[in-house]
């Protein structure tokens, strides 16, 4: 099996394609490798391709005017991203940039405008990703709007624990690294915001922190702390003691 065949298979989206489905898009895509911080594609590139992430971590970005990066999403493995291309051959509205090194597969927009329109499955799948992603921007929209910087950043790293949350001896480890820069970026603070509210955290007891790296020692107290149901890993809801 080739590279291309095997990262293919391995996307939800095209599980219940046929072999030939498969094999025809893998024969007018191509791949390709992008460092850390080396940006997949920029505002205004063309868009004539969908991304498909085979390995690594990528982030989603706005610019704004003056340069400000705001991070709307993280891309994992296994997932589709510039899907808007399928509809909207115009240019990009937004920044991509790997955030750890990625390989990424590029499909034609025609190769996947034709899988669409004969595959059922994969029209819904597309409809999905777009709702899914339209809500959790909404969903940080009207938290900047509305809440606190600490709310905030407690609502993002409960969030972060869902997705990528291990637990441990201590709580739940966040596997992805960020930066206090990055935390900042998706929930519209400022880095020296960001750090001052995870120190107030971390001596109240409930995080601990390291080098890129985020332990929630008490998700419960911090779930409390915004009205919001405690992290949910592995379909099972981790309840430790909130004292």
């Amino acid at each position: 099996m080739s590279e291309k065949l095997w990262y293919l298979k391995r996307c939800d989206l095209f599980e219940r394609l046929s072999d030939d489905q498969i094999r025809r898009v893998e024969s007018c895509s191509r791949v390709r490798k992008f460092d850390r911080n080396c940006p997949v594609y920029l505002p205004a590139d063309e868009s004539d391709a969908v991304y498909l992430l085979a390995s690594g971590r990528i982030k989603i970005c706005h610019l704004t005017t003056d340069g400000k990066e705001s991070i709307l999403t993280f891309i994992e493995p296994g997932e589709l991203f510039g899907e808007l291309a399928i509809f909207d051959p115009g240019p990009r509205d937004e920044y991509v940039e790997a955030i750890e090194p990625s390989t990424v597969v590029l499909i034609p927009r025609e190769a996947m405008q034709q899988l669409v329109e004969e595959h059922p499955n994969v029209s819904l799948g597309i409809t999905k990703l777009f709702g899914l992603r339209r809500k959790r921007i909404e969903r940080r929209l009207k938290q900047l709007l509305y809440l606190s910087n600490r709310e905030r950043l407690t609502h993002l790293l409960l969030e972060l624990a869902e997705q990528y949350g291990t637990p441990n001896g201590d709580g739940i480890v966040l596997s992805i690294k960020l930066s206090h820069q990055d935390l900042a970026s998706v929930i519209g603070s400022t880095r020296e915001t960001v750090t001052v509210v995870l120190g107030q955290l971390q001596v109240e007891g409930v995080v601990k922190l390291g080098r890129q790296r985020i332990v929630l020692l008490k998700p419960e107290r911090l779930a409390q702390s915004v009205d919001r149901p405690i992290p949910i890993l592995n379909d099972k809801i981790l309840r430790r003691s909130a004292s």
